[in-house]
């Protein structure tokens, strides 16, 4: 399948990850959750690597707006509707999976 990215266009921490894989020469695929979405099988595949309260961007002002802090609601459900109330950029290669923009990890893949 190859590296996904999955983020907005206008995100400049997803941005910084394009530019960072194209210095690298890494081939990746880019999915614009502002345009897409994501499936629920590649949220299942993220979420068993890093468990879903690590996708929901807690400090973004989506979530903020929605009150969610303040809510008890279904995580997977919530973000399969919006998703973009996922903390971007979230890279995913296999089972593998990053969210934010993290260089130091998607280091230990390319090696």
């Amino acid at each position: 399948m190859g590296l996904q990215v999955f983020g907005t266009k206008k995100c400049c921490e997803t941005q910084k990850a394009v530019r960072w894989l194209k210095e690298r020469g890494i081939k990746y695929q880019f999915v614009d959750l502002a345009d897409k979405g994501i499936s629920p099988g590649e949220l299942g595949s993220i979420a068993k690597a890093l468990g879903l309260e690590a996708l929901v961007d807690k400090e973004g002002a989506r979530y903020k707006k929605r009150g969610m802090e303040h809510l008890v609601v279904d995580l997977e459900e919530e973000l399969l509707a919006d998703p973009l109330l996922l903390r971007t950029p979230l890279l995913r290669d296999g089972s593998r999976a990053a969210a934010g923009y993290d260089p130091a990890a998607w280091e230990l893949w390319v090696r």
